[in-house]
């Protein structure tokens, strides 16, 4: 079997221009093709990942799609710039990867968990993901924003009333007004009115779960290690499970947050390959290790990184913040892995953004989600989709 030609297309989206999924399908001579998805979405610096997509495509058309760990190795020391690569690096390679595993599935006619493997578990827990934007429609304000402890409270009740019993919640997005915080705000020392703000928060959040809910507290890396003990001080008083991206992670910074708190790591979405997750692992610096499925180099880095994380210890949550594709995708490794913890469920994956862009988009049921069983990876992107890409290109 050999690669035909890969479409790469960059998805439009319900609301807004800033998650715009950029995906790829790999077609083969014998008819079977598979969809993969690079992990850049959100943020700025899509396009630059569909032109990665698009440059390693080049790259691997006319190979065996059978030969993941060949294809892997070509796209990561024949480019030059693969190695020690970042999000665009790892993002490319990862949308071409996941494809290629989600051919593999459909030809031996396995869900791909079975090539992993197998399952260590069928259902997986489930956490309810970024309740700072809201859970639903509705908030208890005009907007779904969580800006009041009270707005918080409600949204953690609407995910407990679903059945999760574990949630994400950023504390420190917006301020009391419901303005985004800028960096000057976030960098050195915070103020006591600011962890103030942010313990009211985090006390309204823990009252309204309860002692059984575990909270995750998210701070996508708006601190510097300094803020961030500050606010894994507060943590510690309301039982937080796990503190996730305090800083802009690096191994330094990140041991002299750990030096000062209880409050167990997570990191990973910034992080990439398993060379960059090795000196973490070998200083006990991650409890929670998160490799992103669509912007770590695919399931093959992925199921490598996970398993290094058990020789050390660490549980792990693959991070899953793309299309409903990459839910797929995640769910097949984190079923085959011991040291598996819990499953992100993200907001966005519940909001029109994510409509009419996949077959399939899976929910989970009272907090846990059920392992796909068709073949492959068990999910496509629409023709319909494809066809209104706002970025195109076919490579043979």
């Amino acid at each position: 079997m050999k690669i035909t030609e890969i479409e790469v297309f960059r998805l439009p989206t319900a609301n807004t221009k800033l998650n715009s999924p950029i995906g790829c399908r790999i077609h083969t001579d014998e008819g079977i093709c598979g969809d993969g998805e690079a992990g850049m979405a959100y943020g700025i610096g899509g396009s630059a990942a569909f032109g990665m997509v698009c440059d390693l495509a080049e790259l691997v058309v006319g190979m065996d799609p059978l030969c993941t760990e060949l294809i892997w190795e070509t796209m990561h020391k024949r480019t030059f710039w693969g190695q020690n690569g970042g999000s665009v690096v790892f993002s490319g390679i990862a949308a071409i990867d996941v494809a290629l595993w989600d051919i593999k599935g459909k030809y031996f006619n396995v869900p791909v968990y079975q090539l992993l493997g197998g399952k260590v578990r069928d259902k997986l827990r489930t956490y309810a993901s970024q309740l700072q934007f809201g859970w639903g429609q509705v908030g208890v304000s005009e907007h779904l924003w969580a800006v009041t402890p009270e707005d918080y409270a409600h949204n953690v009740k609407l995910a407990i009333k679903e059945g999760f019993d574990a949630i994400k919640i950023d504390f420190f997005d917006r301020d009391e007004e419901g303005n985004p915080f800028l960096f000057l705000d976030t960098t050195g020392l915070l103020t006591p009115k600011k962890l103030k703000m942010v313990e009211a928060r985090m006390k309204a959040a823990r009252e309204a779960a309860g002692e059984d809910v575990d909270i995750i507290m998210e701070n996508h890396s708006y601190t510097d290690a300094l803020g961030a003990v500050q606010l894994a001080r507060l943590a510690e008083r309301y039982n937080i499970m796990a503190f996730e991206e305090p800083n802009s992670p690096t191994v330094q910074t990140v041991e002299y947050i750990a030096k000062y708190t209880s409050v167990p790591i997570a990191n990973g979405e910034r992080l990439f390959s398993r060379w960059q997750y090795l000196e973490y692992f070998k200083k006990n610096l991650l409890q929670l290790a998160q490799p992103d499925i669509g912007n770590c180099g695919g399931i093959s880095e992925v199921k490598k990184i996970c398993d290094m994380a058990h020789a050390f210890d660490a549980g792990i949550q693959v991070h899953v913040a793309g299309s409903p594709l990459a839910t797929n995708a995640a769910l097949h490794v984190e079923c085959t892995i011991p040291n598996f913890i819990i499953h992100e469920h993200h907001t966005c994956n519940r909001m029109n953004t994510c409509l009419g862009l996949t077959k399939y988009n899976l929910q989970p049921e009272n907090g846990f989600f059920t392992v796909p069983e068709l073949p492959g990876i068990g999910n496509e992107f629409l023709q319909s989709a494809i066809d209104n890409a706002i970025l195109y290109k076919v490579i043979k």
